[in-house]
């Protein structure tokens, strides 16, 4: 059964069909499911859904795109909702230089802050981060981000920086993008890390894989991304899926 790291089924792109698709993981290998917070409205969405679906956790944080929407008050909110039972990790934050959504120092603010939050809470990190390579793992080594644990979550860097992250304790989150012909590093990344340092991940509703690029993603389609993984790594299918799921439930502190 495949656990899922990293989806965000509070988007608009599931209104029409969103309690169907869900209800159909189970039957088609889904076993767990981490819905990622993004913005403040998409925390609260998150809750609701961890609410609703017993395989369905939640990540309680805002992404840097959104973090101009943050105070010391929703602070205190978003530490209150890490204490609910099925909240796993603090994410996903970290730092986004390629939208330049929010100035880059206020990013850096609430990228640390929120990471304060997964010390206060003993929770593991989700890490965004996007042409931000040496900003992201300066501030993670400044702050001892060792000390937390976590994820770097569609992980697009080099194989350099994948081992820093992994000598850190970190997990490289393993997508779509790794079916691409043209993902020449992320493929010799996941030839070179260890199957026990990798999550499968889809951000569905983004970053879908092939056959079905440019299209909607889900969780379903996870199976591309394992296949992919296999076939670089050369191990079977289901060591990718079992061990993934093994490291999954570890980062995350789930039991079966």
């Amino acid at each position: 059964m495949i656990f899922e790291t990293h989806a965000h089924y509070d988007d608009d792109a599931f209104d029409e069909d969103r309690d169907q698709l869900l209800r159909s993981m189970y039957e088609h290998g889904i076993h767990r499911i981490i819905n990622v917070g993004a913005s403040l409205r998409g925390v609260a969405d998150t809750v609701k859904l961890m609410e609703i679906y017993p395989f369905v956790y939640g990540a309680i944080g805002v992404h840097p795109d959104e973090v101009g929407d943050l105070t010391e008050e929703k602070m205190k909110w978003l530490r209150d909702l890490c204490d609910k039972e099925k909240t796993v990790a603090v994410g996903e934050i970290g730092l986004d230089y390629y939208w330049n959504k929010e100035n880059h120092e206020v990013q850096k603010k609430w990228f640390v802050r929120q990471m304060d939050l997964a010390k206060e809470t003993d929770l593991p990190i989700i890490v965004h981060s996007r042409d931000a390579a040496k900003d992201t793992l300066d501030i993670m080594k400044g702050e001892r981000a060792d000390h937390i644990s976590g994820v770097i979550h569609c992980y697009s860097y080099s194989v350099e920086h994948a081992r820093e992250y992994m000598n850190m304790g970190y997990y490289l989150g393993i997508g779509g993008v790794v079916t691409f012909q043209n993902a020449k590093r992320l493929k010799e990344v996941v030839e070179y890390a260890p199957l026990d340092y990798l999550l499968l991940e889809t951000d569905a509703p983004y970053l879908t894989p092939q056959p079905y690029r440019g299209k909607r993603n889900c969780s379903l389609y996870l199976t591309y991304v394992a296949e992919e993984i296999a076939r670089i790594k050369k191990v079977s299918y289901e060591d990718v899926v079992n061990i993934t799921r093994e490291n999954a439930e570890k980062l995350f502190k789930i039991k079966e």
